[in-house]
């Protein structure tokens, strides 16, 4: 009882959260060397202190020290909406590939385009694929990391499908290699329902994976092999 009533406050205090924040961006926009990056940070460390607090729910991260600094492509396991929030706390600034409905979302989706993500149409196939590689590089130059969910939408726990190619496009494509986390939000923070269950999640980033004079198919199938096993790994240690 203590764990549902805790989830159901902390989902409605997460739903206020977003236009408190999202105001707090806009009114200090005019502000000299303002920075709406940081409302982003701001708003994920006052969701993570009320998960912490509310749900009993806290995380872990290991392999950070594989992590290849700014202006990486980073592919994560995509399971909940926890690693959605989780990612602007592990990796420096940042944007995200997004489908581009999520920028009509009324206060959300306005304070999102100041992150400048790259939100596609999921059906846009080839068209999609080449905005990934043009934004996608032009973000990189600027030093930023890109954050792409290769599965394209929250899978349920021990499921997973394809990996889409972008990702992989766009690190070869820049000369990058990729950096795969893998973790067992899924569980915690399912994609349906209410309850978040106590614990903590564990977060895993492996080792870079290279990607110059690689097909890109190679390449997903390395991320996509790499992933799955330490998301079984987890669910095995987890028992």
């Amino acid at each position: 009882m203590r764990q549902w009533l805790g989830s159901i406050v902390f989902t409605a205090l997460l739903f206020v959260s977003v236009p408190v924040y999202a105001l707090l961006l806009f009114v200090t926009l005019p502000l000299p060397r303002n920075d709406p990056y940081r409302w982003a940070v701001a708003w994920v460390d006052t969701v993570f202190f009320l998960l912490r607090k509310l749900c009993r729910l806290s995380y872990s991260v290991a392999g950070l020290e594989h992590f290849t600094g700014a202006g990486s492509v980073i592919l994560m396991k995509h399971s909940s909406t926890w690693e959605t929030l989780a990612q602007i706390k592990i990796f420096p600034r940042q944007t995200w590939v997004l489908k581009h409905e999520l920028l009509w979302i009324p206060i959300f989706g306005w304070a999102l385009r100041f992150f400048r993500p790259i939100a596609i149409d999921r059906k846009g196939g080839a068209a999609a694929v080449q905005q990934v590689l043009e934004q996608g590089r032009s973000r990189l130059a600027e030093g930023l990391c890109v954050v792409i969910f290769p599965e394209g939408t929250r899978m349920p726990v021990g499921q997973t499908r394809r990996y889409g190619l972008s990702g992989a496009l766009l690190a070869a494509a820049a000369g990058k290699p990729v950096v795969p986390v893998a973790h067992n939000a899924g569980y915690f923070w399912p994609r349906r329902g209410w309850l978040k269950r106590p614990g903590v999640v564990r977060v895993v980033v492996g080792e870079p994976i290279p990607t110059a004079g690689r097909d890109a198919r190679q390449i997903n199938d390395d991320v996509q092999r790499w992933i799955e096993a330490q998301v079984a790994r987890l669910a095995s240690d987890r028992g």
